[in-house]
């Protein structure tokens, strides 16, 4: 392994060679990682670089000339191994990089009641969510470090997102899911041949027992948050804006949350952005959560975790012990952001809003995102001067029962003073 990044404790601060933590499978802080029933997880690592040394070999002038979406284009930005003098990422044949591209047209322009916003399209992913930025990373290393079988814990995305990933790139997963799993997302994992493992129970048990089971079996895990590399990976959404919004990056960003590590991820990448000296501060993040499922809210909000089962229909972001909570709070808090929480009603309005106004089918949990800024605005507090955008993190078509609750609202009444009708049939 390469000595040129290592791996520090979000929590305690240690730092660790990366050849220890990777040969070794080493995914917490050997000094205080923790990864306990309905809890949070303590010591999850992060990957730090040599930034002044990336930066004197990568202007930003020549990042923002390339393309979103092929984030094999600065390997330096990546805890891969590759080759300095040829910019080559080792052992990985350039066909399965090519294979594993995201769309290059994420960004869109859009406005509501004649405020503009922007919003990141990830629904049109290899496997249709954010989720393929951590799989695709967590593929790669694998491949490199020669491991054919990954494991993983899923209320859906992650699970079908591994599952896609690694049919493309010739390897085995292994997921574990809560047997309410969307029939949709159960579809698509079995579709791309994965093996599944429904458990009696939800997200917060799948996830202890994908752990145990893949410790015993010598499987690499994929688990949000336990392997840093998810989030490593969903920082490429940061990268990506950046490249396409050339440098001016938005000032606010809607970020729906459950388990804490796509917020994270995103703010990871800003934070290389700003240590590359590219950006002086960093766009407010706010965490949009269901009130059903809303343990990051209450947490930054009384300074302490209790357990409470999630509830919501927002699968996705259903979790009532958040793995990556503290540095989701941590996340918010740096950003200086603020946590809001939404009902189901209001997430099941804003997704029946995306489709019938702007053509963006969503799912709940993504849907989530739209709610948010919506409540912002209904409650006026989100400044004139900010320019918002919205992460929606999920296509609407892995949760078809989902959809059918857009027709419950009947006739919907837009700002303009026109008429949407129609059933969902």
């Amino acid at each position: 392994m390469e000595n040129r990044y290592f791996y520090r404790c979000t929590q305690c601060g240690r730092e660790y060679a990366a050849r220890h933590i990777e040969t070794q499978f080493v995914y917490l802080c050997p000094h205080c990682g923790r990864a306990e029933p309905n809890a949070p997880l303590t010591g999850v690592l992060e990957v730090i670089y040599d930034y002044k040394q990336i930066a004197g070999v990568l202007s930003m002038q020549r990042f923002l000339t390339f393309r979103p979406g092929v984030p094999w284009q600065y390997p330096q930005l990546w805890p891969l191994e590759y080759d300095p003098a040829t910019l080559q990422l080792k052992g990985l044949e350039p066909r399965l990089l090519h294979n594993l591209t995201l769309p290059s047209n994420q960004l869109l322009e859009l406005e509501w009641e004649g405020r503009a916003f922007s919003v990141l399209d990830e629904t049109r992913n290899p496997t249709f969510s954010f989720k393929d930025r951590a799989s695709i990373l967590v593929v790669l290393k694998a491949i490199q470090m020669g491991v054919k079988e990954i494991a993983a814990a899923s209320t859906g995305n992650a699970g079908s997102s591994l599952a896609g990933i690694c049919a493309r790139s010739g390897l085995k997963a292994q997921i574990w899911a809560p047997q309410a799993i969307p029939q949709a997302k159960l579809l698509q994992i079995k579709a791309y041949g994965a093996i599944i493992h429904l458990v009696q129970g939800d997200y917060d048990l799948a996830f202890d027992q994908s752990i145990e089971i893949s410790r015993q079996n010598q499987w690499y895990n994929r688990n949000t948050a336990y392997n840093p590399l998810t989030i490593e990976g969903k920082k490429s959404a940061a990268f990506d804006l950046f490249i396409q919004t050339n440098g001016r990056l938005p000032d606010v960003i809607f970020v729906p949350v459950g388990d804490g590590v796509i917020i994270s991820g995103l703010f990871k990448g800003l934070r290389d952005l700003k240590a590359l000296g590219w950006i002086e501060r960093l766009p407010r993040l706010i965490a949009v959560q269901s009130s059903g499922s809303d343990a990051l809210v209450r947490y930054m909000q009384e300074g302490k975790f209790v357990f409470k089962k999630a509830n919501t229909l927002a699968d996705s972001i259903s979790a009532g012990a958040p793995r990556n909570l503290y540095l989701a709070a941590r996340s918010v808090r740096e950003s200086q952001g603020q946590v809001i929480a939404v009902s189901d009603e209001a997430i099941v309005k804003a997704q029946m809003i995306l489709a019938r106004k702007y053509g963006l089918l969503a799912e709940p949990a993504a849907a989530a995102s739209f709610a948010g800024f919506l409540k912002l605005l209904a409650e006026a507090k989100l400044d004139r001067s900010e320019r918002p955008l919205l992460l929606l993190t999920g296509n609407g078509l892995k949760d078809v029962e989902a959809l059918k609750r857009i027709g419950e609202f009947g006739t919907a009444r837009f700002s303009n003073g026109t008429k949407e009708t129609g059933d969902v049939q």
